[in-house]
């Protein structure tokens, strides 16, 4: 499934239960079988870089639905903070809770410089496996770009 170093491309994504700023329980599986899933993990709900990449993916939430992917944000942060930040920036997708950053470790996404939770994108096709990542701490609105050409990529819809 997945080594030692985390997730790799080709690898089945691993599976894991959160809560949403609902407070709603989402599985991971439950997504993957209704379509592509782009799952990115960000470092702090309501920071400049965090903030500039949501937006970015909110931007491009219908392109996204069009090409039949859920988009689905990562943070070690709180049900409440996600929730806050969510209807502070209009977000129509699901922000997921990981307090103890298991789920971040699970997949590999390491801390930038030691210090600040790593920023990475992964993008799972409709059977689970993962098909592209993208890993930038520095260019937070090139994940949603990323993500969009590797979700089209799937269906082969052109770029």
């Amino acid at each position: 499934m997945s080594s030692e170093h985390g997730v790799r491309v080709g690898d089945e994504a691993p599976d894991f239960v959160l809560q949403n700023q609902a407070g709603e329980q989402v599985h991971l599986r439950d997504l993957i079988g209704a379509g592509a899933v782009v799952l990115y993990f960000y470092p702090k709900d309501n920071t400049p870089g965090c903030t500039l990449e949501a937006r970015a993916f909110q931007q491009s939430y219908e392109r996204f639905a069009v090409a039949g992917a859920e988009i689905v944000g990562i943070s070690s942060d709180s049900v409440a903070s996600h929730r806050r930040f969510a209807k502070s920036e209009g977000l129509s997708f699901h922000l997921l809770s990981d307090r103890d950053g298991a789920i971040r470790r699970l997949y590999g996404v390491d801390k930038t410089l030691g210090i600040f939770p790593g920023r990475v994108t992964f993008v799972i096709d409709p059977s689970g496996i993962v098909r592209h990542i993208y890993s930038s701490q520095i260019m937070p609105t090139r994940h949603s770009h990323e993500a969009l050409e590797a979700v089209q990529a799937l269906d082969g819809e052109p770029v």
